[in-house]
């Protein structure tokens, strides 16, 4: 697991581009929350982030905020799952945000990671919270992420996407009718998930 990391701020609190905050919490006995016998905590202010959570919420085209990130804690559906553990999930506005929360050999609670991913098109497409761009860039990152280490052109092909996202060390877009994603900074195309995050980007 990425190190334990507090906000910016020297009284501890790490602030969104809106300023809204999730403070990092006291120390407190380390717990598992790998176990599903072990609940956490559904108070936003319990938990510290991640390195790799604190990258996530930087990349564009993932959708995460600390406003909804809280939200989906304090209000969400929770679930265990046996992969990654503890999971807080909330559809806003027809986009499902899911969060990964854990406390294995840390001093507090963490937020791991956490994704979007469209749960109704429709609602998310004729909202004001969400563009078509927007829906088009989840739902393009979310057919990459599900295929992993496999092509899929076939969903591909159907999403435009000419705004840039960041995945792996690639700004990627595509236009409607190709089979591949193209960096924007280096002009290598890739059709998987595994390409993309195994190839350094040249620019």
């Amino acid at each position: 697991m990425a190190s334990r990391q507090g906000g910016p701020d020297t009284d501890g609190v790490s602030t969104d581009s809106r300023g809204v905050s999730l403070t990092n919490a006291p120390t407190t006995p380390a717990i598992d929350r790998r176990d599903a016998a072990s609940v956490p905590s559904r108070d936003p202010t319990a938990y510290a982030q991640t390195d790799h959570f604190r990258r996530r919420l930087r990349q564009t085209g993932r959708y995460l905020s600390l406003p909804l990130v809280a939200h989906a804690i304090r209000d969400g559906q929770l679930r265990f799952n046996p992969a990654d553990g503890w999971r807080f999930a909330t559809v806003v506005d027809g986009v499902r945000l899911v969060t990964v929360v854990g406390d294995a050999g840390t001093d507090s609670p963490v937020l791991v990671t956490g994704w979007t991913e469209v749960a109704d098109r429709e609602t998310a497409v004729a909202s004001d919270r969400w563009s078509r761009l927007d829906v088009e860039t989840i739902t393009l990152r979310s057919s990459l992420a599900d295929a992993d280490d496999r092509q899929c052109p076939g969903a591909i092909r159907p999403r435009v996407v000419a705004r840039p996202f960041e995945m792996g060390d690639h700004q990627v877009s595509t236009a409607g009718g190709d089979s591949f994603v193209e960096c924007h900074d280096c002009g290598a195309r890739f059709r998987s998930k595994r390409a993309l995050v195994e190839k350094r980007c040249r620019r």
